[in-house]
C-alpha cells in the first residue's frame, strides 16, 4: 500500500454520519428549525419597524422645532419694543386736554397707532381689556377691586397691557380683578 492510500484510509470520510430518523422526527426537526428562523426574522422586522418609526418621529420633531424657530424668531425684538409702546400709551394718558399740547398729543397718538399696526403685521396682538373674563394664562392679577357695574371675576382695570405673538403669550396683562363687595 502506498503512503497516499494509507493516508486516505486513516482520514475520516467527508460524508455526514448516517442517522436513522423516522419521517415524523425529521418533520418535527424541520418545523423547529423553521420556527426559530421565523422568530428571528420577526424580531428583526420588529426592530426595523421601530427604527423607521423613531426616524419619522425625529423628522417630525425637527420640522416642528424649525417651524417654531421661524414663527417666533422675532419674539425677543418685539419684547424689547414693548416698553416703547407702553411709554407712548403713558404719554397719551397723562397728556390731558391741554390745548397747548394738542398737536403733540395728536403726533404721539399717530405714532402709537402706526407702531401698533406694524407690530400687528408681525403677529403681535394686544390682550387685556376691561370687562373680559379673567384668564390666568393671559392675565396677571395684581389686585382686586369692587366695581358695582361689573361681574365678579372680570377684569376691572388694566394696569399694563399684555401681548400675544402668534398665539404665544409674550407678556401677560397686569390687571385688577373685580370681586363682589362683602356684606
Amino acid at each position: 500500500m502506498s503512503a497516499i492510500e494509507k493516508n486516505e484510509a486513516q482520514e475520516p470520510s467527508a460524508e455526514a454520519p448516517k442517522v436513522d430518523l423516522s419521517e415524523e422526527e425529521l418533520q418535527a426537526l424541520c418545523k423547529a428549525h423553521v420556527c426559530t428562523k421565523c422568530a428571528v426574522m420577526a424580531e428583526a422586522e420588529d426592530i426595523k419597524l421601530r427604527a423607521l418609526a423613531d426616524n419619522e418621529n425625529f423628522k417630525r420633531r425637527i420640522s416642528r422645532e424649525a417651524e417654531d424657530m421661524r414663527r417666533y424668531a422675532t419674539e425677543s425684538v418685539l419684547s424689547d419694543l414693548l416698553p416703547v409702546l407702553d411709554n407712548l400709551s403713558l404719554a397719551l394718558e397723562h397728556a390731558g386736554d391741554n390745548p397747548a399740547c394738542k398737536n403733540l398729543v395728536m403726533g404721539v397718538d399717530m405714532t402709537r397707532k402706526i407702531f401698533l399696526d406694524t407690530l400687528k403685521r408681525h403677529g403681535l396682538e394686544c390682550i387685556g381689556a376691561c370687562g373680559e373674563a379673567f384668564d390666568p394664562a393671559m392675565h396677571e392679577a395684581i389686585g382686586t377691586v369692587c366695581e358695582p357695574g361689573q361681574e365678579e371675576g372680570c377684569v376691572a382695570k388694566v394696569s399694563q397691557s399684555g401681548y400675544v405673538l402668534k398665539g404665544r403669550v409674550i407678556r401677560p396683562a397686569k390687571v385688577l380683578v373685580n370681586k363682589k363687595p362683602e356684606v
